[in-house]
């Protein structure tokens, strides 16, 4: 039994070199399928990663207060165009937000073009500089690698103190330990207190480049009118947090005097709702790539199939001696079978290489931690197994059916 399987393939393979044009146009079109299907769930599998790793560290016991909710930000169709979030707003917000156990964050970005100098070293102007309050590290989910972070007393005091990201160290600092230098922001001096741990980058911006000072130093700086400020509440006890809130629905409310009739005019999210928000979109992403591949592969499947057909059609004198010799119809429609098989693996594994480099491209282009796609790969796997069945089953039967003395006829 063996060895007939043995005898199969090898003729099988020999048919394949023979036709390595028809066999070559085959295997491509077969992979044009699975590259889109291993391609595209790739970068998607790489985006969800890397959305999934820069919200989690923030906890599901985070919300935060913003000029517009997410949906308003991705969508401009009918937007309504919400006032800035002043900075008295949040510092009253920061007094009469009396939810127990919580920990109120304010922030800012003053500017994404800031130029940071250490002595003769400087960087390039696109480094982004944000004045925060004690507790945005801590909210954000940011861990500081060396060193400190703020406390009460450098907020409070103005002090010139400032907490980096973790690319400093090689970028102006030449492999230094930065904790107690001095850098230079717009001619202030602030003394480094800590490094945070790296967190890599997010669609193409360097999240371990950016800089962190007083809230009150960083106001003295950066001047520019309708300066927009954010706040981020955490809350000890995730139980809590819809009370909390509601709580502070209500208390931005009353500071913006809305009355009950009033919409809001402000945005409040949760930060586990951003990341399941963002993986229904990159769900919506799945389901066209599946839809994609689905019709593409379909197409390779009826082109296998028409393939197989007109093989089984030019080896019919081929098929008649076989059959003479004592071939039977099982073995006759296993070499056909085999074939199909073979030529639809080739695809489907040319298919997954070319996918996998092109998720790795995509992700690399954009800053996304690209993983190994098993899971694309091992249904990659099976469709192309499937494929093969599909389109090999009707050629295999229609050339184990065949006469004999009519195939002998034949030429």
């Amino acid at each position: 039994m063996f060895s007939l399987l043995r005898e199969n393939i090898r003729i099988a393979l020999s048919s394949i070199r023979n036709q390595s044009l028809r066999t070559v146009l085959t295997v491509l079109i077969i992979a044009i399928g699975i590259t889109a299907l291993v391609g595209i769930l790739s970068a998607v599998a790489a985006l969800e990663n890397t959305i999934s790793q820069d919200f989690a560290s923030m906890g599901a016991n985070t919300f935060n207060l913003q000029r517009y909710e997410f949906r308003e930000r991705i969508s401009n169709e009918d937007r309504k165009v919400n006032p800035t979030i002043s900075y008295r707003e949040v510092t009253e917000f920061k007094e009469n937000f009396q939810f127990p156990f919580t920990e109120t964050a304010i922030s800012f970005t003053g500017t994404g073009s800031a130029e940071i100098k250490y002595q003769n070293e400087k960087t390039d102007p696109d480094i982004s500089v944000l004045g925060v309050n004690e507790y945005y590290l801590e909210n954000s989910g940011l861990e500081v690698e060396e060193g400190r972070e703020f406390n009460i007393f450098d907020i409070n005091n103005n002090n010139n103190v400032a907490v980096i990201g973790a690319d400093y160290k090689d970028v102006i600092f030449n492999g230094m330990d930065p904790v107690n230098k001095t850098i230079s922001i717009r001619g202030a001096k602030f003394r480094v207190i800590g490094i945070l741990e790296s967190k890599g980058s997010t669609f193409g911006n360097n999240q371990d480049l950016r800089v962190f000072i007083p809230i009150q130093h960083a106001r003295s700086i950066f001047s520019q009118p309708n300066i927009n400020y954010s706040l981020s509440v955490k809350v000890d006890d995730k139980e809590m947090l819809e009370s909390a809130m509601d709580e502070a629905i209500i208390t931005f409310r009353n500071i913006r005097g809305l009355n009950p009739k009033e919409d809001n005019n402000f945005g409040i999210e949760r930060s586990d709702d951003l990341i399941n928000r963002i993986l229904q979109i990159t769900g919506a992403l799945n389901i066209a790539a599946w839809i994609i591949s689905i019709i593409t592969i379909f197409g390779s499947s009826i082109a296998l199939m028409n393939i197989m057909l007109v093989s089984v059609t030019e080896r019919t004198r081929e098929i008649g001696v076989r059959k003479a010799l004592g071939a039977k119809k099982n073995t006759i429609a296993m070499q056909f079978f085999l074939e199909t098989l073979v030529i639809g693996q080739l695809g489907g594994l040319l298919g997954i290489l070319l996918g996998i480099l092109i998720g790795w491209g995509v992700s690399s282009s954009l800053d996304f931690d690209f993983t190994t796609p098993w899971k694309a790969m091992l249904w990659a796997t099976g469709i192309t197994i499937f494929v093969a069945i599909l389109a090999g089953s009707y050629p295999a039967a229609k050339a184990a059916k065949q006469d004999p003395i009519e195939s002998l006829r034949y030429e």
